[in-house]
């Protein structure tokens, strides 16, 4: 039988181990609530935020490989901002639009654009036109599972992932998007103040 001396012990290492729990993870929660709850009012964002409690990277289902079938996870990407587009391989006019945008996008961020990743996930099998590959290089052009990917991306009423652009924090978390035909200038300004307002990526 134990003594009130061991259990003391016990008691005591058990509140130290949560007192060290608690403060590692106070950054994180303090952020999410910050950003979530309070929302002051001087905020003004163009894009949609984002619960990404509601829509968890599903990496198992996604299966996100490179275009030569090779495993390559969104979680690669962390410690950077990513912005997402999606669709099928034969990039028409409105996709190569978005790709254009995203391009301009991280070049407008000047210094601050090393922070950005542009990531396209190509949501079927078939083969990239090599011109758009070249035209759009630097962009990480991935293929996708497309009924996971429509699982997890959050639409517009009526719309689907094609039409937006998203935003991807360096933790790994899908935070915006950015309505269809999105204004750049707009979308320039939400990303500079998620930039500067943030400590990592």
């Amino acid at each position: 039988m134990q003594d009130s001396g061991d259990k003391q012990a016990q008691n005591s290492g058990r509140w130290k181990l949560l007192a060290v729990v608690a403060v590692c993870a106070f950054p994180i929660i303090a952020s999410y609530f910050t950003y979530y709850i309070i929302k002051p009012t001087g905020r003004n964002n163009y894009g949609a935020l984002i619960d990404p409690r509601l829509h968890p990277i599903p990496e198992a289902q996604l299966h996100v490989t490179e275009l030569d079938g090779k495993a390559s996870p969104l979680a690669r990407f962390k410690g950077k901002w990513v912005m997402l587009q999606t669709g099928p391989s034969d990039c028409q006019e409105a996709c190569k639009k978005q790709l254009f945008a995203m391009q301009q996008l991280r070049l407008m961020q000047g210094k601050e654009r090393e922070r950005i990743e542009r990531v396209w996930l190509v949501t079927d099998e078939q083969p990239l036109d090599t011109l758009v590959m070249r035209e759009f290089d630097g962009t990480n052009m991935l293929r996708v599972n497309s009924d996971a990917l429509k699982a997890w991306l959050p639409v517009e009423a009526g719309g689907k992932a094609d039409d937006h652009l998203y935003l991807i924090d360096p933790l790994g978390n899908l935070m915006m998007r950015f309505p269809k035909d999105a204004d750049p200038s707009k979308v320039k300004k939400d990303i500079a103040k998620l930039l500067k307002a943030s400590a990592i990526g």
